[in-house]
């Protein structure tokens, strides 16, 4: 396939030819890439010879990333540029997509040419990512169904396309809901408490609407600090009411777009599909492709966390429901929360996220962490001009060794608009692999939904959303600094789920050290680094209520393995009942009748989580026991610094990954660091 493809799609001589795609190229390139690859699958079916890596396994992963390649661009574009044209077309692909990899899943004869690899002589040759990358197809064809009689073959290739249609839709949802309401206001007073930032931000809002005044959405960069900072209870109660109930039946919003019955039809059909292929519920299933055994070692994890964790999240709750009551507040309801917990971090420390934010200009942001990043790692990054992108805001970026060797790039687009999905994620347009003409360089996807510039001021970042591209670019090099061969188990590709976030909440921790922040914070007009005072109060600010904070990941997480983990007779029923057991247990906030948290809970019913939220919990554990070796050597320390890019970084889906904790730290981890950097030690 070459550059002079006239659909811009099947063209994979390069980067995405994102200006020239357009939907209607969508499902024509789908249909040609998986007509292409059936053909290919039925000559390696029909192979006369013993099957080996070269004339089997790896044509099978280059068939598997065309697939990928042509379709990476979509679902990007799906989620940073949707529209109804794309929408169509994206969702016309799906079933065929899921068809396709559930058909390949249950190919009884490319499962025993894996196998029969497998038991070869050859297998004792192939490198440890080659081994890795066919003893996973052999669990992957089980979870496929591979084994099953043809009846319930096709049963379970119906569930998987159904699941994928559902998943999406979910999706859809939240994001029409979301965008579909807003408040808009002309009164000054609407405004009172509010930062500046916010305001000129509401203000670029309305005036891009064709309105007058301000207008605030469900949108993060505007939710988040209304609650925070408007004194107006009853705007606050509305704005939290629209929140929490986006997608559902209650609530300001279109009744059509309500999760509820998707998430119903979900659970069932993913508690079908276990029990198709012989296990006892989904959780099962999740967890084959994770570190932990079984839910009762995650549950178990958990509730320990909860243990260690509740006593102080109900002595914090305590400190600030007795602090809004000396100001006027005498029962302190769940949209005030947000707005007394400010008040009185500012109380006691003297210090907001906002005082902050003007030493947080993206572009000193951005310059900063790739020299803290080249420091650690020994890279250097540089911007590539001239390089085609779907949005005006978006840039390129190249990594490269110290012998000034392409190792990765990356796309960054960092701004909240309209018609592109909420939160912050990345996600692998290219990965690595050795080809006959040398070695392909990853590509990696950035995308975060931050302010954007108000007027001539640049961007300016609180540290939270700091911290939010640190994570984010933690899972980028990931993916682009494997020095691993096979594309399979290079980068992020196959890694365990429950490891992936160790790299990202890892890099997190540099957001904090002085030495790391006078690369990262200048202020915007004058240039000075962040002052001396201003960051001791934001490190004795870090653990503001971080026991709360931890029972409510805890309670996300609890929920959604005990979803999945326990059979479920009614499952209409299962989420909203489920979810108020566990907050009984571990939450120390109960929110309104009215909420309906799990019906925008897309990390699980359309992102990939499902019984694997606990997955942040659980790396969380791991990168804080990292960096505690940093803590040790020095947080720039070159040796360590090489060791975990050796260690954790190049290895990808290679190997164990506690196997490679241990080969970083030198024994397995504890909760201790986790315990320590939160503040709940005691």
């Amino acid at each position: 396939m070459t550059g002079s493809n006239p659909n811009p799609l099947l063209d994979l001589s390069g980067l995405p030819r994102f200006q020239d795609i357009r939907p209607e190229h969508v499902e024509t390139a789908v249909d040609t890439v998986l007509a292409e690859s059936r053909v290919e699958i039925e000559r390696l079916v029909s192979l006369e010879e013993s099957p080996s890596w070269a004339n089997f396994a790896q044509p099978m992963e280059d068939t598997d990333e065309r697939i990928a390649r042509v379709w990476s661009p979509v679902s990007h574009l799906n989620s940073v540029m949707d529209s109804p044209e794309l929408r169509t077309a994206y969702e016309a692909c799906l079933p065929k997509l899921t068809a396709y990899h559930t058909e390949v899943g249950q190919n009884l004869f490319l499962y025993r040419a894996y196998q029969g690899l497998h038991d070869s002589a050859e297998f004792a040759t192939l490198d440890c990512a080659q081994q890795k990358i066919v003893t996973n197809a052999l669990r992957d064809f089980r979870l496929s169904g591979v084994d099953l009689e043809e009846s319930a073959k096709q049963r379970f290739k119906e569930i998987q396309q159904r699941l994928s249609q559902l998943a999406n839709r979910f999706e859809q949802h939240v994001l029409d809901a979301t965008q579909g309401w807003s408040f808009e206001t002309r009164d000054p007073d609407d405004l009172a408490g509010l930062p500046e930032s916010v305001t000129a931000l509401a203000a670029q809002a309305a005036h891009q609407a064709g309105l007058e005044g301000w207008k605030f959405s469900l949108d993060m960069p505007l939710y988040l600090p209304f609650m925070r900072y408007a004194k107006g209870r009853e705007l606050r109660q509305r704005m939290y009411a629209a929140f929490v109930t986006r997608a559902s039946d209650q609530g300001p919003h279109d009744a059509a777009l309500d999760n509820a019955p998707l998430i119903a039809e979900i659970l069932k059909l993913r508690y079908e599909s276990a029990r198709c292929l012989g296990f006892d519920h989904y959780a099962l299933v999740s967890l084959e492709t994770k570190m932990a055994r079984d839910a009762n070692e995650v549950t178990g994890f958990l509730r320990e966390l909860a243990a260690r964790s509740k006593p102080a999240a109900l002595r914090e709750l305590a400190q600030v429901t007795e602090f809004a009551a000396r100001r006027g507040c005498p029962v302190l309801e769940p949209w005030d929360l947000p707005f007394y917990s400010e008040q009185l971090k500012q109380s006691l420390y003297q210090f907001s996220e906002e005082d902050i934010r003007p030493y947080f200009p993206v572009p000193r942001v951005l310059a900063g962490m790739f020299t803290v990043v080249g420091r650690l790692f020994g890279l250097e990054i540089r911007p590539i001009e001239g390089i085609e992108v779907w949005h005006e805001d978006v840039r390129m970026f190249e990594i490269s060794d110290t012998g000034g060797q392409v190792i990765g790039r990356f796309y960054v687009d960092l701004y909240v608009r309209a018609n592109k999905r909420g939160g912050a994620w990345m996600d692998d347009c290219i990965g690595r692999k050795r080809t006959r003409d040398g070695v392909q360089v990853p590509v990696a996807y950035l995308t975060c939904n931050f302010s954007p510039p108000v007027n001539d001021r640049p961007a300016l970042l609180t540290h939270e959303e700091v911290i939010t591209l640190f994570h984010e670019f933690g899972h980028g090099l990931h993916h682009m600094l494997t020095r691993v061969d096979h594309l399979g188990v290079s980068g992020i590709n196959g890694v365990a789920w429950d490891a992936v976030e160790l790299p990202s909440q890892f890099l997190e921790n540099w957001c904090w050290e002085r030495e790391a922040l006078d690369c990262i914070a200048g202020h915007y007009e004058t240039g000075a680094p962040l002052p001396q005072e201003l960051l001791t109060k934001m490190r004795a600010a870090k653990n503001f209520q971080s026991g709360m904070h931890m029972v409510r990941q805890i309670e996300f997480a609890l929920f959604d393995m005990r979803l999945h983990a326990e059979p479920q007779e009614v499952f209409a029923d299962a989420a909203p009942r489920l979810l108020r057991e566990v907050r009984d247990e571990v939450a120390v906030v109960i929110p309104p009748e009215y909420d309906r948290f799990q019906n925008s809970f897309s990390h699980i019913f359309a992102g990939g989580y499902a019984a694997g939220y606990y997955s942040y919990k659980w790396a969380e554990v791991l990168s804080a026991d990292a960096f505690a070796k940093f803590e040790e050597q020095g947080i720039f320390d070159p040796e360590t610094g090489r060791a975990f890019r050796q260690t954790i970084l190049e290895q990808g889906g290679s190997r164990d990954p506690m196997e490679l904790f241990v080969a970083f730290r030198g024994r397995e981890p504890t909760v201790d660091a986790l315990l320590r950097h939160t503040g709940l030690e005691a």
